[in-house]
């Protein structure tokens, strides 16, 4: 897309961002985001929660976001709680879609805002992604033989190394993915987080501090999967390639690795608990960011 046709675009998806703020549905769209950052929550809670009782040896190895979501299944609501995520993380995904196409967040035409939208829309794939996956653990409970998450990766990445320039499309999603990790580590360290919440003031210092800890451990998490994703395109061997999973075990293999794990895996709880705050306090539609805009400049004046 060139600039030029971007700025023509632009009065467009403007007119179209103010007919969505003023749709008698906006509420519902606001509640979906809301259950959809829940749903987000409780992922990397879970994530975070199995990374934690591997690193004490109270289970067998870390998993990945189905891994550890597949483990409801067994519990007395598991067929409810997964419907739950099914639904939340499909309504997150409308989020990013929303976020990344319309620009909802006003991240603009920049280099920057382009970037961050094109991270939301990336993300939104992702989210799809793992929504799909739990209807279909939801659709095939009964089967006890399903790929492990790791499998279904290869899988995936075999298929694209089969296409003209796959090779290069699997090296670009893992530079891609280790962007998104040291990006997070960047944002853990420069970002106000509590100043996008509209919230207590007593409530920002610590909403702040956990978001920190939970985007840093993101970060860590992350930045394997997309060093193992180029490592496999370079080498065109698609079981070089691992998951949050498989990024988690390698931190669990280096020295000192249970307390690296375990932290990583407090962190990644850490980052649940901010989307948590998240669902309570971002602003989603237009008036309500209008309002916490006007706090943020107090904020920054005092």
């Amino acid at each position: 897309m060139t600039l030029h046709s971007a700025t023509r675009r632009a009065p467009i998806l403007a007119m179209l961002r103010r007919r969505l703020a003023a749709a008698r549905w906006t509420h519902l769209a606001v509640a979906v985001a809301r259950v959809g950052y829940v749903a987000r929550g409780a992922v990397y809670l879970a994530v975070g929660a199995v990374a934690l009782l591997a690193a004490l040896g109270l289970s067998p190895h870390a998993k990945g976001a189905l891994g550890a979501i597949q483990a409801w299944a067994d519990w007395p609501a598991g067929v409810v709680l997964l419907w739950f995520m099914a639904l939340g993380l499909g309504g997150f995904t409308a989020w990013r879609v929303l976020q990344a196409i319309f620009d909802i967040d006003r991240q603009g035409l920049g280099p920057s805002g382009l970037a961050t939208r094109l991270g939301q829309g990336v993300s939104g794939l992702v989210y799809g992604g793992l929504a799909l996956s739990v209807v279909d653990l939801l659709h095939a409970a009964h089967n006890l033989r399903r790929p492990s998450e790791h499998a279904e990766m290869v899988r995936h990445i075999e298929t694209f190394l089969t296409f003209k320039g796959g090779t290069l499309m699997v090296i670009a999603a893992g530079l891609f993915i280790l962007a998104c990790g040291l990006g997070n580590m960047v944002r853990a360290v420069f970002s106000h987080f509590g100043r996008t919440l509209d919230c207590e003031e007593a409530i920002v210092p610590w909403a702040g501090a956990i978001a920190r800890i939970g985007y840093f451990s993101r970060g860590v998490a992350l930045s394997p999967v997309g060093f193992y994703m180029v490592r496999a395109g370079l080498h065109a061997r698609a079981p070089e390639a691992h998951g949050v999973d498989g990024a988690l075990e390698a931190l669990h293999r280096q020295p000192m690795g249970a307390w690296l794990m375990g932290l990583t895996g407090v962190g990644l709880m850490a980052f649940g608990l901010f989307a948590f705050l998240e669902a309570i306090y971002r602003p989603i539609c237009t008036e309500e960011r209008k309002t916490q805009n006007r706090k943020v400049r107090k904020l920054t004046a005092v």
